[in-house]
């Protein structure tokens, strides 16, 4: 989260979101001399996680994947555009060149999958450099066969890689760097927990035709497994579920599996807050129990959209996952917030990369300018004004309170000057006298300190508002007329 400090002022619309802006509601500003383009990219999961051995099964292949968007940014007169043709979208990894001896899995991946793989290219075609493919309004690449080891060292696994995507066109060349993310750290066998991976296999019932020695065996084969894409045999349960199931009364820790104690996938924004793995899905027992009552792993997970979560303005599209879902002009979410599990800002500073670039500072991506080029004044996603943040010197309050709406009745640009007393998140806004939100001035951490948060009402209706401070456990209001 984001800590405001003397002089240092913080903008803060994101650029995902709901609303689009009429080119009407802009500041009026000098356009550039010339097109200027950026470019967005972002792992769909937070961590792709494979065996790093393949000789006696197969849970997860090497399968790593990368989204990006290519945004012509807006002028005083002219809205953000979301490029789909007319760009060539390189990918690499630096200091990750090559795969084969990294991993066993092309001695085997004939037997798993039935393909005869090329050195270093994986199951969809896809290498460790090439050219991501443009779909809809986004590039993507699927499958990149990588492993957490880099070129010089084989030893010590490195997570959080940084991604190159380099994007060419209209006789420009822009580049932008995010982590794609992956882990060997899955084994049962380093976990403590078995003795080996054949005294896992030989556990197996052999029935059915079911041989622990016709080695190696994909585990989906039997067990489906939605994120394969493979239904298994449904008699038999699907993966997710038995193991969950088999183990919900003998751990509590997801990272036995799940990567894990030296990874920690769970780095994000959530983590930092305190929560862990079961706060959004649950016990392992939950995760068993749900899968057996119709939901579909991978396919249905926990929403943010959810009552006991953020609630339906930070929802996800119906029948979508948060990592599915697009907003603000048709960007995907993880645009601007990237994937679930790294959820910005993390604790790797890796992922902190691009933002930082893009916006002079970790954390969601939070400053309208980088997409709309000048200051855009109606509410942008989630209702969020665009607004700025600045830290005033005194002496800390000991209360949350709105000392100051200027002017009142106001028309154009206005300061609300507020006191934080502890360190939460804190929403500023206004609302109408239906009881509605009508626009969110400011969503996010702040620092016990004084605040003065200027905005311009730009798109709200004339008439009375109340300008509502709330934190965690205590509010303030004043009353605001708009003219």
């Amino acid at each position: 989260m984001m800590k405001t400090t003397t002089g240092f002022k913080v903008f803060l619309l994101a650029v995902t979101g709901i609303t689009i802006l009429s080119l009407t509601s802009f500041r009026t500003s000098a356009p550039p001399a010339s097109d200027e383009y950026i470019i967005i990219g972002w792992n769909d999961l937070g961590m792709h996680c494979a065996n790093k051995d393949f000789q006696n099964m197969c849970v997860l292949p090497p399968y790593n994947n990368f989204y990006a968007h290519i945004i012509k940014k807006g002028t005083a007169t002219s809205l953000p555009q979301v490029m789909t043709t007319g760009f060539t979208v390189n990918y690499s990894i630096p200091g990750n060149t090559y795969s084969v001896g990294k991993t066993n899995f092309w001695d085997y991946a004939q037997q798993l999958f039935n393909v005869n793989l090329s050195p270093n290219i994986g199951l969809t075609g896809a290498g460790l450099t090439g050219t991501m493919n443009q779909a809809g309004n986004y590039y993507v690449i699927e499958g990149v066969p990588l492993t957490p080891y880099q070129d010089n060292d084989l030893v010590n696994e490195n997570p959080f890689q940084l991604a190159l995507l380099e994007a060419t066109g209209n006789n420009v060349t822009f580049t932008t760097q995010n982590v794609m993310p992956v882990s060997n750290e899955i084994s049962c066998v380093s976990s403590g927990c078995h003795n080996s991976e054949m005294s896992i296999l030989n556990a197996h019932e052999q029935e059915g035709g079911f041989n622990p020695n016709n080695r190696p065996i994909l585990c989906a084969n039997c067990h489906g497994s939605n994120a394969l894409g493979m239904p298994g045999i449904p008699e038999y349960g699907s993966f997710s579920y038995v193991i969950h199931n088999k183990h919900k009364n003998k751990t509590s820790d997801c990272y036995k599996c799940h990567p894990g104690p030296n990874t920690q996938c769970l780095r994000d924004v959530m983590h930092s807050a305190g929560m862990v793995c079961q706060d959004c899905h649950g016990t392992i027992a939950n995760v068993a129990s749900t899968i057996a009552s119709g939901r579909q792993p991978w396919l249905q997970e926990p929403s943010c959209g959810s009552s006991s979560c953020h609630g339906s303005t930070y929802a996800e599209e119906p029948g979508k996952l948060f990592r599915q879902s697009k907003g603000h002009s048709d960007l995907f979410c993880s645009t601007c917030h990237n994937s679930p599990h790294a959820i910005l800002p993390t604790t790797q500073p890796n992922d902190n990369v691009q933002m930082i670039s893009l916006q002079g500072w970790s954390g969601t991506l939070k400053k309208c300018t980088v997409c709309h080029g000048v200051a855009p004044e109606g509410p942008g996603p989630h209702g969020i004004m665009y607004s700025s943040v600045d830290e005033i010197p005194g002496t800390v309050p000991g209360t949350i309170t709105i000392e100051e709406v200027s002017p009142n009745p106001v028309k154009e640009d206005m300061t609300v000057k507020i006191n934080i007393a502890e360190k939460g998140k804190y929403y500023l806004e206004f609302v109408a006298p239906d009881g509605k939100v009508a626009a969110t001035l400011y969503a996010g951490q702040l620092a016990p300190g004084k605040f003065s948060v200027n905005f311009r009402p730009g798109s709200l209706a004339s008439g009375m508002y109340v300008c509502r401070l709330r934190g965690q456990s205590s509010a303030d209001f004043k009353k605001v007329v708009v003219l």
